[in-house]
């Protein structure tokens, strides 16, 4: 077989390939407001399982649900549904992306239901979830972990499969500039290349394709920006903001603004950067990064969110100095993320 990039014990993938396989009906979940990973990760896995008969149902807790609009393109996307069509109490559950139930929103609940659960994930901070654990905080993406599942099931992965496995990959790689980017990571990459991505069609949809109103969206964020070098330990914090009216007037929606964050940490003052998204339901939407000084991921745990060691978010419900002033204690006491 070829040598995989994840590390997990042989009787853990066995116990998930056995539920899977005898499966008669699967439910699958990730995180509320879903990225590439997770929606990428859920997707490929639905469309083997569906292939060898298994009735599958795919979605996420988010109480005002909807599909992303920049992530409408990917293939099976309209096989996803709200979290009102899963069944009260699956045969088997998977939960993508997330071992946390806080992350799954209004499902919070239903792997107690589940008569198997099945848990792949590569958080480092995970708490809450029991079941068979195909969890590797190693992995550079969920994709990774089921990647390699399908690998060690033997199934045929298609061109569509291997998109949305991609998807996932370049997702949380951020296309491969992360640290977590090894030979292995590449490796999956070139597999996947030859199981029929078009990497150059990815790229376009991921980073390529934005409406205009996105850029004054970024104008009114860039006119807020604040550099505090001496922020985190000393280490340097850039963040911004942005309003409601921001997003009204150039006509977009949060999905529109993910790279917002993107701009803003290029400041090479500071190790970390926050942009904080305003949600129709008067709360924020916190994003953080890090240049590698701070576990981002271990602030926003303490915070109620979650997240990578390096990129992270949350949810605040208070206003934008009392959701700093929190962010500012927990990132400074935060670890330096390992190597």
């Amino acid at each position: 077989m070829t040598e995989l990039a994840v590390d997990l014990p042989e009787d853990s993938w066995d116990a998930a390939i056995k539920l899977l396989q005898d499966a008669p009906d699967a439910t699958l979940v990730c995180h509320v407001a879903p990225d590439g990973d997770a929606l990428g990760s859920m997707l490929a896995l639905a469309r083997v399982l569906r292939a060898q008969g298994t009735t599958v149902t795919c979605t996420w807790g988010d109480e005002r649900w909807a599909v992303p609009p920049s992530y409408a393109w990917l293939p099976d996307i309209d096989t996803v549904g709200p979290p009102s069509t899963v069944a009260a109490a699956p045969a088997v559950m998977v939960v993508l992306d997330t071992a946390s139930r806080e992350r799954l929103g209004v499902l919070g609940s239903l792997p107690d239901r589940a008569a198997a659960l099945i848990v792949m994930d590569h958080h480092a901070h995970n708490s809450g979830l029991d079941g068979v654990q195909l969890v590797d905080p190693a992995a550079a993406a969920t994709a990774v972990v089921v990647e390699a599942l399908l690998r060690r099931m033997q199934v045929e992965i298609d061109p569509v499969t291997a998109t949305l496995l991609y998807v996932g990959l370049v997702t949380d790689t951020g296309s491969f500039q992360h640290s977590v980017t090894t030979p292995a990571v590449h490796a999956v990459a070139a597999r996947l290349l030859t199981d029929g991505v078009r990497p150059d069609v990815v790229a376009q949809q991921l980073w390529g394709s934005r409406p205009f109103g996105f850029q004054p969206a970024l104008a009114a964020a860039l006119s807020r920006v604040r550099l505090e070098a001496d922020a985190v330990g000393g280490r340097g914090l850039v963040w911004t903001w942005m309003t409601q009216e921001d997003l009204t007037e150039a006509g977009v929606g949060l999905d529109d603004l993910e790279s917002v964050i993107d701009v803003v940490r290029s400041a090479r003052e500071a190790d970390v950067a926050v942009v904080l998204k305003p949600d129709v339901d008067g709360s924020y939407r916190v994003s953080t990064r890090s240049r590698g000084g701070t576990d981002v991921g271990a602030a926003c745990v303490a915070l109620g969110g979650g997240g990578h060691r390096l990129a992270a978010g949350f949810t605040s419900r208070d206003d934008v100095e009392t959701t700093m002033a929190a962010l500012r204690t927990a990132l400074t006491g935060a670890p330096a993320p390992g190597p």
